[in-house]
């Protein structure tokens, strides 16, 4: 009973573990979410490529509140979604790949993110935590913060739902329907720019990227629907957070690592024992029919 705890009660103790924890299941859901359609249609390196370019806006707004949480959040969410326009805008009508325009305005802001930062270097150690997350610090503004922009999302996403399954999978459909592509693309990328500000709140702007697609990722081994995946990833994501957060508490390593690390964990274990899909089970299946 002293075992457990010490083990599982000892840290919801401390409020901040408390605000932290709740923080990080919001964030999970929502990139679990969101993840799915991420995962779904190939957009994992733009969701990389928005996690650098909110840095900018991240680091003019620490610059000119003193670190206030709410004015980062606020601050990364009108780059990332600047940013997303800007990758909309320069890929409309083909004049530029997707690939090719998300590498122009990810190299881009990011320059610009490290020249603001590196202009004044008595806040560069400050801002070390956008790199690798400061969960431990959400307050109840912040709280509330991530709740209400998680909600837009999924809010958005759940009134789009069919508009989106169509325009990922069937663009001959969504042409005969005739559904705005361009607008719901656009709806798409600054949904994903609102989701990776908020992760970043978690994880920081270098491992937020796993929060999309790892859950999602993980998922695909036991569901086919994206209803499902969407589900399935908000489950993996929001226990992963809790998980990692108690295997940082008591490891005394950074939450961000310790909630990337045991998110991996779980992918890896889909990857070769998922029922039927894993690894191991096409293994036993070749070595069935070769017997």
């Amino acid at each position: 009973m002293e075992l457990i705890q010490r083990i599982l009660l000892d840290p919801i103790q401390f409020e901040f573990m408390q605000r932290a924890i709740l923080a990080i299941v919001l964030i999970g859901i929502v990139s679990g979410v969101m993840g799915a359609f991420v995962v779904t249609r190939g957009m994992a390196f733009l969701g990389d490529a928005l996690a650098h370019a909110i840095l900018p806006g991240v680091a003019i707004a620490f610059l000119n509140s003193g670190g206030g949480s709410q004015s980062l959040l606020i601050g990364g969410v009108i780059a990332g979604v600047l940013s997303s326009l800007g990758i909309g805008f320069l890929t409309r009508g083909g004049r530029l790949t997707e690939d090719t325009a998300i590498g122009v305005i990810f190299a881009g802001m990011l320059a610009l993110g490290i020249g603001i930062i590196s202009s004044a270097q008595n806040y560069a150690a400050d801002l070390t935590h956008i790199l690798i997350g400061n969960i431990l610090a959400v307050n109840a503004e912040d709280l509330t913060l991530i709740f209400i922009i998680g909600l837009i999302v999924l809010v958005v996403l759940l009134l789009l739902y069919k508009e989106l399954l169509i325009i990922s999978f069937d663009l001959t459909l969504a042409q005969t329907l005739r559904l705005p592509g361009e607008v719901l693309r656009l709806t798409l990328l600054v949904l994903l720019a609102l989701t990776i500000v908020i992760g970043v709140q978690a994880v920081g702007v270098a491992l937020v990227a796993a929060m999309l697609v790892t859950p999602a990722a993980t998922s695909r081994f036991f569901v086919r629907r994206l209803h499902h995946m969407m589900i399935l990833a908000a489950i993996i994501g929001s226990l992963s957070g809790i998980v990692g957060m108690y295997l940082a508490w008591h490891l005394r390593i950074a939450p961000s690592a310790a909630i990337v690390l045991t998110m991996t964990a779980i992918f890896l274990l889909a990857f070769f024992f998922a029922p039927g899909k894993g690894y191991i089970w096409s293994l036993l299946g070749r070595s069935a029919r070769t017997a």
